[in-house]
């Protein structure tokens, strides 16, 4: 029995000594522990939050969360006709349909191939690559904001490749030339009529400046329409880019239409005579006198007019032969790409996807019709008081969409007649259309300039 007491006592004061040292273990080691355990919660909770912004930050979390709000009263405030990440999913096909032009159909894919991805660049959602900060930001301002830079070196590079023989050997073709810039004024009176109407047309709304940077599309000159917008109108230089180049692009569409309306079967018949020969000194001589007379009558044209003949000058010249292929090739084509990727850089959904571009687009056309028609028109007029006839086709070619609207006019004369090769002579106004273009910039510089 004494035995049982003991081990009764024994037991209990183990089992006291136990839960006093359990207790104090606990008193100890959970102060301890505390300061673990709610690092470990907020490791979680971070990782939690961590995840959730990862997913907020994928593109198909915008597109989708612009699709619920879409239809949506309160679904925010919008920059364009659509919701932001609808607006840059359509901008995205826009950007892809760009791209199937130049690969498929081989429609100017030296530049609407970059013009494409960059503006799929440019509608990724979240990333800003257009935005201040962004890669396409810096070429943008490093290109194309005043003086631009690209447009200038590009002009240079055409200069290059460029021969002014034929516009030397028949001088009167630059008054074709010039009448393709018709168009451009005709458009420039139509956007502010445009503007002014009221109506449905009540959310359009173009300035002196922006009539005249989309009028300068009927010049069918990219890098003209480029340095113009960028000066005058940057907000619309996306639509007017993408309007000048998908023009040019679509010349063989156009113009051919409008060459056999306004002119009869006999008259696209007319051959013209073998060009004469243009002497070196002549060719050489020509880009200086151009430069010249551009100094003292238009200066505000002169960077243009300056590069084209410095780049015609390298050439003709025969002393410079490695800048002269520099400039045709590896300069103009890094250029090339850069003014691409800057172009489709002002793609963005809230910039382009306005009422104004459907406008621009139209009055685009309106103008490249009409510089087409007018040069065939004053072709006919030539021949009403000139002597030697000329085929008032190549008055088609004074847009100067170098050498395609050229080609389209021999193509066409060919058609009338096998033995009609009017190539050269088209190749007159087509460079003439170069020039004027640029003097035609120069005009809307000086009068509507900032």
């Amino acid at each position: 029995m004494v035995k049982s007491f003991s081990a009764r006592f024994v037991r209990s004061w183990l089992s006291r000594r136990m839960v006093i040292l359990v207790l104090a273990c606990g008193f100890i080691i959970v102060p301890m522990l505390a300061p673990v355990y709610a690092a470990e919660t907020n490791r979680v909770q971070q990782n939690k939050l961590d995840v959730s912004n990862l997913i907020r930050s994928t593109g198909l979390y915008n597109f989708s969360e612009s699709f619920k709000q879409f239809g949506e009263e309160d679904a925010g405030e919008k920059d364009g006709l659509l919701p932001e990440g609808i607006g840059q999913l359509i901008m995205i096909m826009v950007g892809c349909g760009l791209i199937y032009l130049a690969i498929a159909k081989g429609f100017e894919p030296l530049l609407l191939l970059p013009i494409g991805f960059g503006g799929i660049l440019a509608n990724v959602p979240a990333a800003g690559i257009a935005e201040p900060g962004g890669f396409l930001h810096y070429v943008y301002n490093f290109g194309i904001v005043p003086p631009g830079l690209f447009p200038l070196l590009i002009f240079m590079g055409v200069g290059a490749m460029t021969d002014f023989g034929p516009l030397i050997a028949n001088p009167k073709t630059a008054l074709l030339g010039a009448a393709a810039q018709f168009g451009i004024f005709f458009s420039l009176i139509g956007a502010l009529w445009l503007s002014n109407m009221g109506g449905i047309f009540e959310s359009i709304s173009f300035t002196v400046q922006d009539a005249a940077a989309i009028g300068i599309i009927g010049g069918a000159d990219g890098p003209t329409a480029i340095f113009l917008a960028g000066r005058l109108a940057p907000d619309l230089l996306g639509a007017i880019a993408v309007a000048a180049y998908s023009y040019m692009a679509l010349v063989p569409i156009i113009q051919p239409p409008i060459m056999r309306l306004l002119t009869t079967e006999q008259e696209r018949k007319i051959e013209m005579k073998q060009l004469r020969h243009v002497s070196k000194i002549e060719k050489i001589v020509f880009p200086l006198v151009v430069l010249f007379l551009c100094i003292l009558l238009l200066p505000e044209a002169t960077p243009l007019i300056g590069m084209l003949m410095f780049g015609n000058l390298i050439k003709e010249s025969g002393v410079v032969e490695r800048l002269s292929k520099t400039a045709q090739n590896e300069l103009i084509n890094i250029v090339t790409i850069l003014l691409g990727l800057a172009v489709g850089s002002k793609l963005a959904a809230n910039k382009f996807l306005q009422a104004e571009t459907l406008g621009i687009l139209t009055l685009g056309l309106i103008a490249f019709a009409v510089g087409t028609a007018s040069g065939v028109l004053i072709a006919r007029l030539m021949n009403l008081v000139t002597k030697e006839k000329i085929n008032p086709l190549i008055g088609a070619a004074g847009v100067s969409a170098v050498p395609m609207a050229a080609r389209v006019v021999n193509k066409e004369g060919l058609k009338a007649n096998p033995h009609n090769f009017l190539l050269m002579h088209a190749m007159g106004p087509n460079v003439a259309g170069v020039i004027g273009s640029a003097v035609a910039a120069g005009v809307l510089l000086s009068l509507c300039g900032r």
